[in-house]
């Protein structure tokens, strides 16, 4: 017998089918798990914590601060577009990238537990 399932089937119903329809809907969950993915890459993770503290930045920027190529940071950067974690505009020849709100909302706990734990 496996350890992760109960012995005895004994669902508590009315609380499981509260809780169950609390749960978000298949689209809005989707939508999380595209966010979260895109977080789960290092280089990604890189770049978003870099836009705060730059408010602003283009693709080469970015690129020389988290010691990548133009071409590996455009890509993750289409990434977290797509999530909705970062907002882009062009400036003539540049494209300049900074944090959405969704970006900054996610951003912040992961951030706060950070300086938690290594305080500079």
């Amino acid at each position: 017998m496996s350890d992760d399932r109960c012995e005895l089937l004994c669902i508590d119903f009315d609380h499981a089918e509260t809780l169950r329809t609390r749960l978000p809907d298949a689209d809005e969950l989707e939508a999380q798990a595209l966010r979260l993915r895109a977080l789960g890459d290092p280089t990604r993770l890189r770049l978003v914590h870099a836009l705060p503290a730059g408010d602003e930045l283009c693709v080469c920027d970015l690129a020389w601060i988290v010691g990548s190529s133009q071409g590996l940071v455009s890509h993750h950067l289409r990434q977290l577009r797509s999530a909705g974690l970062v907002a882009s505009r062009r400036d003539g020849k540049l494209v300049m990238y900074r944090l959405s709100r969704l970006g900054r909302q996610l951003l912040t706990p992961v951030t706060a537990e950070a300086a938690a734990v290594d305080p500079v």
